[in-house]
């Protein structure tokens, strides 16, 4: 399906492994110009190179910077003063026990997982608006509308974003500008296959290993397996195209089932 994205420009943050990764392919894949971004040079390089040999008729292109640090976002704003479509996802989890969680650490993920992407935003959207026509994504989690309690301090920034789109959405309102978020549910990016293989004996196939995780560590998840990267990137082509253009401040769920309200 043709999803009338040939020859707009996305900028993909955290685009060179896992969820981000696999957006921007899809991206490529529809004919869109995506702009790589990561902190470590080496790897948006390779990522660019990566997507240029397979998709050749588009023009993905460097977009290196610590989106934290303002002279370097600066920086990516003079080199790239316009994009079509803005994905947030990059962002920082790790399991922390709530006791141990000192301001430091709250910042940090406020700093990361938020703040930067609304300062994407903040330079991006007028420029949106001003063209009537934009798509802002967040890429959030179900931890965002259901905290295990175990990463309370990324929790409480996914729970942010929902909001922080629902707001924007509204600034968008009468013109063809979105601003909406995904839920990925647990999900099997490069971190996670790792620590996978780590837990298992090594005569075990991946997909064993998997199936015992997932049993006892995530046995609400109705799909039994981790949601595959491409997945998310797929949906979120769609929520970047024409035909999503009635998705206004909306929360989409792809979490396999794990959330197990109606809402």
């Amino acid at each position: 399906m043709d999803m009338g994205l040939k020859n707009k420009t996305a900028l993909i943050t955290g685009s060179t492994k896992g969820i981000g990764k696999a957006i921007a392919i899809e991206l490529a894949r529809e004919g869109v110009n995506v702009l790589i971004n990561g902190r470590n040079r080496e790897e948006v390089e390779q990522t660019v190179a990566e997507i240029k040999a397979e998709f050749p008729d588009t023009s993905p292109q460097h977009a290196a910077a610590d989106l934290i640090d303002l002279q370097q976002r600066e920086a990516l704003f003079a080199k790239f003063p316009k994009v079509d479509i803005l994905i947030n996802n990059v962002g920082i989890y790790e399991i922390m026990p709530y006791e141990i969680i000192d301001d430091e650490v709250w910042e940090k993920y406020f700093r990361t997982n938020v703040l930067a992407a609304n300062g994407l935003c903040k330079f991006y959207l007028p420029k949106m608006l001003e063209n009537n026509y934009g798509r802002l994504l967040f890429i959030a989690s179900e931890e965002a509308i259901m905290p295990s309690g175990q990463m309370p301090q990324y929790a409480m920034t996914k729970s942010m974003l929902l909001s922080l789109a629902k707001s924007l959405s509204k600034l968008t309102a009468g013109t063809e500008v979105t601003s909406n978020t995904i839920m990925p549910g647990p999900t099997l990016s490069e971190k996670v296959y790792q620590i996978i293989e780590r837990l298992y004996p090594d005569d075990m196939v991946f997909s064993e290993k998997e199936k015992h995780f997932i049993a006892a560590n995530l046995p609400q998840s109705e799909i039994q397996r981790f949601i595959k990267p491409f997945e998310i990137g797929r949906l979120a082509a769609f929520v970047c195209s024409p035909y999503a253009s009635a998705f206004k401040g909306s929360p989409i769920r792809m979490d396999g089932g794990m959330v197990p309200t109606i809402f």
